[in-house]
């Protein structure tokens, strides 16, 4: 079975469920065993680019990669703001003020930093249980509230009389479209995104993602194993403890290993190559955060 990430080139019209059911799909055909498929962060059917899929027991650091820095570039285009702030959209307002470059780069230090910014009624963010976009789409008046958010880079890549093309590094949970709508308003004008792309995923990054097409040709060559990075990879900001095949026993049965030597923090405790269990590393010893299943 296989066990570690596929990075994906999401094209655009995808959703991120639709592209596991894909590589399901493709690892099914293939005659693979059935395996655990999940995404590490969704990604719009707009937006294209860096979609990791975790495969088997990597499915288990899900979680840690939707909370990773997410890198993005995008295309604010002025002169119209539209319900979904984004190219699919009804446009509800206009402005006839187009920003100078010198002007755009000027505004962007205020939304640098942490700050506070109210998601897109268009999200599938839950409002009492019902995703914003359902509520919106059936012609509900979907009040979104404010919550912080943290842009760590934010800088111009192009402008041109109507739009400009801009890098950012972002948390969890920013969403893109709203920072070009307020963006815009800063600036004394509206816009929408008409061009959105993830550039990063936590330490990946657009140069390891493939396409559909390409992983379904290595599919069909029984060369699946060349497209599936190792579980290890979503971890290479974590240090590994080497641990004794007695050691790596009790932390597969959920033990906490007493006296390990390790600085405080999360480790990966690795028997030889295998992975053996996220840890948290304290006076106590080590303690099993995720269990592998290798």
């Amino acid at each position: 079975m296989l066990h570690g990430w596929i990075i994906l080139d999401k094209p655009l019209g995808f959703g991120s469920t639709t592209a596991v059911s894909a590589v399901k799909r493709i690892l099914r055909e293939a005659g693979e065993p059935k395996t655990k498929v999940g995404h590490g962060g969704t990604l719009d059917p707009l937006a294209s680019g860096v979609l990791p899929i975790a495969l088997g027991e990597a499915t288990k650091l899900c979680g840690r990669m939707l909370d990773a820095t997410k890198e993005y570039e995008f295309t604010i285009r002025f002169g119209e703001e539209t319900d979904t702030l984004d190219a699919e959209g009804e446009t509800i307002a206009t402005s006839a003020v187009r920003p100078a470059r010198a002007d755009i780069e000027a505004a962007l230090p205020r939304f640098t930093g942490q700050i506070e910014q109210v998601p897109p009624a268009y999200s599938a963010l839950k409002i009492d249980g019902k995703a914003a976009y359902a509520r919106a789409r059936s012609g509900e008046q979907v009040e979104m509230k404010s919550r912080a958010t943290t842009i760590f880079e934010l800088r111009v890549i192009d402008a041109t009389e109507d739009s400009a093309t801009l890098a950012a590094a972002v948390s969890k949970g920013t969403y893109i479209r709203s920072l070009a709508r307020d963006i815009a308003h800063a600036l004394g004008t509206v816009g929408h995104v008409t061009y959105l792309r993830r550039t990063r995923a936590g330490p990946f990054s657009f140069q390891q993602a493939i396409s559909l097409d390409f992983l379904e040709e290595a599919a069909k060559a029984r060369a699946l194993t060349r497209t599936v990075l190792p579980l290890t990879a979503a971890l290479d900001d974590i240090p590994a403890l080497p641990v004794t095949p007695d050691q790596a026993q009790l932390l597969r049965h959920g033990q906490r290993l007493s006296g390990f030597p390790a600085k405080p923090g999360l480790g990966l405790a690795m028997l030889e190559e295998t992975p053996v269990a996220l840890v948290e590393a304290s006076a106590d010893g080590l303690k099993v955060v995720r269990g592998f299943n290798l």
